[in-house]
């Protein structure tokens, strides 16, 4: 059981990261004209979806927005002897062309965003592809970085991020845990 080392944000500071990453999303994309938003399930999906209301906010637009599961596209199942758990993907909209905006809470290894680009790759060609993360706490074993990071969060890679969101977890919180005992 792993215990809690550090609260790193707070209700307030979540909500303020997630509409500074939706305002440098729009920066660099120069308005939401071109953008899809696309969320890894399951965090990454409810962090996608509120940055886009922000966004759509901000620029009065309505935005297609979808969510990607991962699941057969990871590298690690032949190993697991359990069943995956499948959630589905929903992108019901076209990516050509498009300037896909992926989003995830936690960037780590960068397995689970190369998996994610395998897919996204199955469903089109878009004109790019922008990373945007809640949290960036290093050791990559793949060479993915993200566009777009809410904070950099360097860890040992013994500890563990948890990343709260108030629609699986019931409140806004990035949490610091210690090692396994």
């Amino acid at each position: 059981m792993r215990r809690l080392k550090a609260q790193i944000i707070d209700p307030e500071g979540f909500e303020r990261t997630l509409t500074r990453l939706a305002h440098e999303i729009l920066e660099k994309n120069r308005g939401a004209g071109n953008i899809v938003i696309v969320g890894i399930r399951t965090r990454g999906e409810f962090i996608a979806r509120r940055i886009a209301a922000i966004i759509e906010t901000v620029e009065h637009t309505t935005l297609s927005i979808g969510s990607l599961d991962i699941t057969l596209y990871r590298d690690d199942l032949l190993g697991k002897l359990e069943q995956p758990q499948l959630k589905g993907t929903d992108i019901l909209f076209d990516i050509n062309g498009h300037d896909v905006i992926l989003i995830d809470d936690v960037l780590f290894t960068g397995r689970t965003i190369r998996a994610a680009l395998d897919e996204l790759i199955d469903l089109g060609r878009p004109r790019t592809i922008q990373l945007a993360v809640l949290v960036d706490r290093g050791h990559r074993q793949v060479p993915i970085r993200a566009d777009y990071v809410g904070k950099n969060i360097p860890t040992s890679a013994d500890e563990s991020i948890r990343v709260h969101v108030k629609e699986v977890d019931g409140e806004d919180t990035v949490l610091l845990m210690h090692p396994e005992e």
